[in-house]
This record gives structure tokens, sequence and C-alpha cells, in this order.
């Protein structure tokens, strides 16, 4: 990630090569074997080596746990058999890597998967060892940023007062249930409920969601990714319902962010982000289609008193 600005870390972040593959997927993918890279972990003193990516990561982490002698762990975040069918398109190049990612994954000391569903996922493609529930945490206080605060983040947008505003935080790819969404507000619209819709995010499918969302008109604001974390948690308080219509997603890192500023999600029945929500309590559950949503979101936004009291329980 050639921009990043690794100073804003409170440790050390060494780097190593990769190749261009967002639009593919949606992040970049290493190159495992960097000499200068070994040279500069060795130097220093390691305790436990824990990776994130199945495939060219864990080849790194294998190399390096040969070479240290300490513990491997893995965390299994990502449904990677959709990246992998995204990128390659040959059914036999399909298997091999998903076989690959089977190898290495099992390779390691302890396994961890983010949820339920993820453990689902990971065993469906032929994993057959153990693996633990580690569900993920986020840095965002649990608690809301002071009021001048929220509304600076939304200065100069059209954002009425007592409209209701809906939030998108995530890569903009068509599988996180971006279509389920603009769908749903068309729906929405056409029943004469008023509203506003944030979009905080980029990805390979920006342009396109985008161009869907046109006849949506000035009622979806698209404001591209945002790093900065305490606009991220103004803009989840200025928030009175978070979307996040994903399958895809195996925990959902920004559905436990919204609900750290007592923001409720709306989510997929049976989803990995759903896990331990339960409807009209501590969220709000949809069938996977628009309709589904509208309706949901129809009978809601009718009641802020009540997408507010969820909120408070979700945090």
């Amino acid at each position: 990630y050639p921009d990043a600005d690794d100073s804003i870390y409170p440790f050390p972040v060494l780097r190593y090569p990769s190749i261009d593959t967002t639009k593919l997927v949606g992040y970049r993918a290493g190159l495992p074997l960097s000499p200068e890279l070994m040279a500069q972990v060795e130097g220093r003193h390691i305790d436990l080596i824990h990776s994130h990516c199945p495939v060219t990561s864990t080849i790194l982490a294998r190399m390096l746990r040969q070479r240290l002698h300490v513990p491997l762990v893995f965390t299994y975040h990502t449904k990677f058999d959709i990246d992998i069918a995204n990128a390659i398109h040959s059914r036999l190049l399909q298997e091999a890597s998903i076989k690959l990612l089977v190898e290495n994954i099992s390779a390691c000391d302890e396994v961890w998967t983010v949820s339920r569903g993820a453990g689902e996922n990971l065993r469906s493609l032929g994993y057959q060892g153990d693996c633990i529930v580690m569900p993920n945490g986020v840095d965002i206080p649990s608690d809301r940023l002071p009021e001048e605060t929220v509304r600076a983040v939304s200065e100069g947008l059209d954002l009425p007062e007592g409209v209701p505003l809906l939030l998108f935080v995530g890569r903009m790819m068509w599988y996180k249930g971006l279509r389920i969404i603009l769908d749903a507000l068309r729906l929405l619209q056409a029943g004469g409920q008023d509203f506003r819709m944030v979009f905080i995010g980029s990805g390979a499918d920006a342009a396109e969601v985008q161009e869907y969302a046109k006849p949506l008109g000035g009622k979806c604001i698209f404001t591209g990714a945002i790093s900065q974390r305490e606009t991220l948690r103004a803009w989840y308080c200025r928030a009175d319902l978070f979307l996040f219509p994903s399958s895809y997603d195996t925990n959902g890192l920004v559905v436990r962010e919204a609900a750290a500023c007592d923001l409720a999600a709306v989510l997929i029945d049976g989803s990995c982000a759903a896990e331990g929500v339960t409807d009209g309590v501590d969220g709000f559950l949809i069938d996977e289609n628009a309709g589904s949503m509208a309706a949901k979101l129809q009978e809601i936004c009718k009641r802020p008193e009540c997408m507010a009291q969820v909120g408070r329980q979700a945090g």
C-alpha cells in the first residue's frame, strides 16, 4: 500500500512487496519471498506469529516459524473461496488455490475463526482440523461523541432534521449487499418515505454503484473512504440506522463499530454478521432481498424511538 502512513501506529510496521489485485478482490496480494523482510523480522524478538491471509502471508509466516521456532496462529475472517472465484475463472486453478489455502491453514499451530459461520465456510473448503471461535473486537470506544462533533461531520450536506439517516460503511463491492440496499431504497421512495443514505467506502464497484443509485437523486451521498477513526465514529453517531445486508462477511467489524456508538444494524437473518442478534432487541433482521429490507425500513423509520432504543441495546 504505497500511500500508507505507518507513523499513525503505536507499533513498528514492516512492509513487504505486493501486487495490485484491488480490482479483482478489493485488496492487494502480498509476495511472500522477501529476504529483506526476513532479515528485519529475524533481528527482532518475536514470541508469536499471527497470520490473517491464508495464502501469501501464511507462506511467509510458515517460513518465519521455521527460523524463529515460535507458534503460528491463523485467523480465518473472510470467505476466501468467493474472492478466489472472483479473481480466477478457471475451475482447475480455483480448486488448486483452495487446496493450497487449506494446506496452509492446516499447517498452523492454532486456527481461529471470527464467527461460527466462518468456521462452517472453512470446513466446506476441506479443512478438517480444530478451530476456536474468537470474535472480533473494535477500537471504537463504547460511548457517543459530543453533539457538536457529530453535527460537524455532516456540515454542508442535505440532511434535514427529522428525516431518517441511513448508513453503510465498507468496501464498495456488490457482494456486500449494496444492490439490496439500493433496490430497497427505491421501494421506500416509491412508498413516500423520505430518507437520506450515506455510503462510506471505496472499491472496485464504486462507479457502478453510484450509477445505479442515480434514480434516487440527492437522497444518496457517497463520501468515499474515510480513514480518520474519529470522523468515522462521528458518522456512526450521526446516523439513525446502519444497513449491512451482507451474507459475504464472516463477522462484520463495522456492525460492532456501529453498536459501540449505539447504532442498530439491519442484517440478514442467518448471516454471520447477525450471529447473536435478536430481531427488535439489539438489531433488526431481514430476509436476503430488497422487499424484506424495504418492509423493515418502512416499519421502523416511522418509530425513531424504537431505532434509538434498539441501538442502545446493540451497544
